[in-house]
C-alpha cells in the first residue's frame, strides 16, 4: 500500500472529504510496507467509521468494481455509497478520516494537487517491488519490536551452541561425551532453525562468524581435558541460557498477543534446562579453582556476547 502499493485511472476530481462518510480500506496484508502503514493508521482514533479489509486474504469478498489483482496492485477505499476510490484519491479520503492527517486531505483538495499526488504515487509503484524485497528481508511480523534485539541474541546464542557441540565432537573421543554432544547438537540445530524462521537474515547478528569461532573454542578447549571439564562447561553455559530465556518470557506475558513466540521461548528454555541438568547430574564434576574460574569465565563471556549480539 504505502503512499510513496490496476484499475483504470479514475478522473482526478477533488475528493469529497466529508467526515460523516464511513470508509472501507482495502489494503494488501501480504505487503510489509502496507502492513506497517496500516498499523500506524489503525493506532489512531478515526474521525469516521473505518473498516479494514486485507485483500490478500482469498477468503475475503471484494467490491465488484475490480478483481483481486487490481486491488493488490493499487491502494483503494470504498465509500458507504459504494464508490471505490483508487490511488491518490483513496489516500486523500483516508487522510480526511484520521486525526493529525486532515491537513494532508485539505491540501489534496486544492486544485491540481490530487493530480500531482497521483503522478508521485505512480512513480512509487515502479519502485515498490524493490522496496518490498528490502522490507521483507527486515520483516518480523511474529516478533514485537522491543524483542528484536533479544531474538537476535537468541539466534547468535543458538549458533554458538551448535558450534560448542561441534567443537566437543571434533576433539573428544570419549563415547559418553560424544553421545551427549550428538544428542544435544540435534536439539540446538532445531532451535536455530526455529529462530531463523522468525528472524530474517538482515536482522541477524553481523558477528555470526565470530560467534561460531567462540562456540567452537568453548567446546573444544574443555574437551581436551576430558569429560568432567565438558560437562562442567555445559552446565555453566546452560545456567546462563536458562536465565536469559526467562527474562524474555517475563517480558512477553500470555496476553501480549504473541503466543507462538512465547511458546517457542518456553520450549527452548525447557530444552536448555534439560541439557544443564543432565550435565550437572554427573557426580564426578571437578570442583577445583581452575574449573570454577573457567565456568565463571564462560558465564560472564556468555553475558557479554548477549549484550553485543542485541546490538550487532
Amino acid at each position: 500500500m504505502s503512499f510513496f502499493p490496476s484499475l483504470p485511472s479514475l478522473a482526478m476530481t477533488t475528493p469529497d472529504i466529508d467526515p460523516c462518510n464511513g470508509l472501507t480500506v482495502l489494503y494488501d496484508g501480504d505487503c510489509p510496507l502496507c502492513r506497517r502503514e496500516v498499523g500506524v493508521y489503525q493506532g489512531l482514533r478515526p474521525l469516521r467509521p473505518l473498516h479494514w479489509v486485507d485483500v490478500s486474504d482469498t477468503r475475503v469478498p471484494l467490491p465488484a468494481a475490480g478483481d483481486r489483482a487490481s486491488y493488490l496492485a493499487r491502494f483503494h477505499v470504498r465509500r458507504d455509497n459504494g464508490e471505490v476510490l483508487s490511488g491518490a484519491r483513496a489516500f486523500i479520503a483516508l487522510w480526511a478520516a484520521l486525526p493529525g492527517w486532515r491537513w494532508l486531505a485539505r491540501a489534496g483538495a486544492l486544485p491540481g494537487v490530487a493530480s500531482l499526488l497521483e503522478v508521485a504515487y505512480r512513480g512509487f509503484l515502479r519502485v515498490r517491488p524493490s522496496m518490498q524485497r528490502v522490507a521483507r528481508a527486515l520483516d518480523t511480523p511474529g516478533v514485537p519490536d522491543d524483542l528484536i534485539g533479544e531474538l537476535r541474541s537468541d539466534h547468535a546464542g543458538e549458533t554458538g551452541a551448535v558450534w560448542i557441540y561441534r567443537g566437543i565432537l571434533a576433539v573428544s573421543r570419549d563415547p559418553v561425551v560424544r553421545e551427549f554432544a550428538q544428542r544435544h547438537l540435534a536439539t540446538e540445530q532445531k532451535h536455530l532453525e526455529l529462530i531463523s524462521a522468525l528472524l530474517p537474515p538482515l536482522r541477524r547478528s553481523v558477528l555470526l562468524p565470530g560467534w561460531r569461532v567462540a562456540g567452537f573454542t568453548t567446546g573444544a578447549l574443555p574437551a581436551l581435558f576430558g569429560a568432567r571439564a565438558v560437562f562442567g562447561t555445559i552446565g555453566a553455559v546452560e545456567t546462563f541460557v536458562d536465565q536469559h530465556y526467562q527474562q524474555q518470557i517475563d517480558r512477553l506475558p500470555e496476553d501480549a498477543g504473541y503466543p507462538a513466540l512465547r511458546a517457542l521461548l518456553i520450549e527452548c528454555q525447557a530444552d536448555e534446562c534439560a541439557h544443564r541438568d543432565e550435565a550437572l547430574s554427573h557426580d564426578d564434576l571437578p570442583d577445583g579453582w581452575l574449573m570454577r574460574s573457567w565456568c565463571g569465565l564462560v558465564g560472564s563471556g556468555s553475558a557479554f556476547a548477549v549484550t553485543i549480539a542485541r546490538r550487532l
